[in-house]
């Protein structure tokens, strides 16, 4: 069976209403989740419209994955930063999160929190 050619390709997915455009010069995508960022560096990427649904295809391009960020929304909190939190004021893991995410990130802040906290209880 022969495979069809670009232009081929093209024509059909025109018809059955999809339409394909390259995003020019994109430098980098970045995908934060709770648990870890893939940054994806000079990928060939590719907007899909079909039936009034936008997708975006990512393709090539150097991949690196940190694991371990929690990502709260305002400020990346890492793994190694809750356990320095928790070590330092004696707070349960959880605790120790909950105040870096309050502090924003700060982890001087988180820890004077938690001691402060302690104490008065």
């Amino acid at each position: 069976m022969m495979m069809p050619n670009n232009r081929e390709m093209r024509r059909m997915l025109q018809k059955m209403g999809v339409e394909v455009k390259e995003v020019p010069n994109v430098k980098l995508v970045k995908i934060v989740t709770d648990s870890s960022e893939i940054t994806i560096s000079e990928p060939s990427v590719s907007q899909v419209s079909m039936q009034g649904t936008m997708t975006f295809e990512i393709a090539g391009g150097k991949i690196e994955t940190k694991q371990g960020a929690i990502n709260t929304g305002e400020a990346e909190i890492k793994e190694e930063d809750v356990m320095l939190v928790a070590a330092q004021s004696g707070a349960s893991k959880e605790e120790a999160q909950k105040s870096l995410k309050e502090s924003n990130g700060d982890i001087a802040l988180a820890i004077l929190k938690l001691q402060e906290k302690k104490r008065f209880t």
